[in-house]
């Protein structure tokens, strides 16, 4: 058990002993009793030294532990607390740890679709009620984008059990591009989320390539028991690492791609980098920039260029940038 551990073990032991006022308590009764707390906790004997316990009291009186607690030695022997009503466990919250307390609750709550933070639910009501209970109600300043009309957000926990339990799922899909629905199984590695979207990825088999599937897109959700799930040591983190988004074409190589931005949008591209391999190529006189990058282009790269209209400019590679001149040509189009 690590020192930390112990310590708090200490101190909620001696919090609990100072707040029964109908005995008195030496400091031997308090070193015998933290043993003993010790001891439940471990099995094995773990004796407290008389030291250890001085300091405990030291520490639990100062503001190093946020505690301030008013223990008292009277008759140059017996510890108690000064105010009978005092406990480390219920100390007053200031205005900033309100403040702090009331948007991380607020941010906890966007997650409900988790059965990881149902857990914690009744734990984060007990919350509410204690800052609502010192402050009055206020509106939160702090809001995660999301979208709470999105299809398939019912499906987050399912999924996640599955992939924790390490099940097969059985899903009756229909892609944007299907005209029918599909049924088969499928071996989930992990859940992510991009552009305010969620993916399952995973694999329909073994000897298949890692896909995604979009939860908006997903009909049903039944478990196919009789399989055998694919153990693959998927790294999401490597997998990820050259693509900007949720399609990774395997097949393809990262390519060296150069854009130009303007000087009204370089401090924004600075400052939220497109992707971890962007660098500064060339910074120029009116201030635009050239930006390099190395990726597997796929639609969502395609996508975030094309947002930026004609405030970005892509120099290479050659096959890219007639990419992007036929799709703003055709976009043209629509305007005439």
């Amino acid at each position: 058990m690590s020192q930390n551990k112990n310590a708090l073990i200490r101190y909620k032991t001696i919090d609990k002993c100072l707040q029964n006022q109908y005995r008195t308590w030496t400091l031997e009764d308090l070193r015998n009793a933290c043993s003993e707390a010790l001891f439940e906790y471990e099995g094995k004997e773990n004796s407290v030294s008389k030291r250890t316990t001085q300091l405990d009291i030291q520490l639990m009186r100062s503001e190093k532990l946020g505690y301030n607690a008013p223990i008292v030695v009277y008759d140059r022997k017996f510890y108690k607390y000064e105010d009978e009503d005092y406990s480390i466990t219920d100390i007053p919250l200031t205005e900033t740890d309100i403040n702090v307390l009331t948007e991380t609750v607020s941010m906890l709550k966007q997650f409900k679709d988790f059965s990881l933070f149902s857990d914690v639910s009744d734990i984060l009501q007990r919350l509410e009620d204690k800052i609502y209970a010192e402050k009055s109600h206020s509106q939160p300043v702090i809001y995660l984008d999301k979208n709470d009309n999105l299809k398939g957000l019912h499906f987050l926990d399912v999924l996640y059990q599955a992939i924790i339990k390490k099940m097969v799922v059985r899903l009756t899909y229909k892609s944007f591009k299907s005209r029918e629905e599909q049924t088969f199984n499928f071996h989930p590695f992990i859940l992510k989320e991009f552009n305010n979207r969620w993916f399952l990825v995973g694999k329909k088999k073994a000897s298949a390539p890692v896909s995604n599937l979009a939860l908006d897109r997903i009909v049903a959700i039944d478990f196919d028991f009789t399989l055998p799930y694919v153990e693959e040591n998927f790294d999401a983190e490597q997998f990820y690492k050259d693509v900007i988004g949720v399609t990774v074409n395997q097949g393809n190589r990262t390519q060296k791609i150069q854009l130009w931005i303007d000087r009204d949008n370089a401090p924004y591209i600075i400052t939220k980098p497109f992707h971890h391999s962007q660098k500064i190529v060339n910074q120029e006189e009116n201030g635009s920039i050239i930006i390099s990058l190395d990726l597997k282009i796929n639609n969502e790269f395609e996508r975030l260029v094309l947002g930026f209209g004609n405030c970005i400019k892509v120099l290479s590679p050659e096959n890219l940038q007639k990419r992007m001149i036929e799709k703003f040509r055709l976009a043209l189009e629509n305007y005439v």
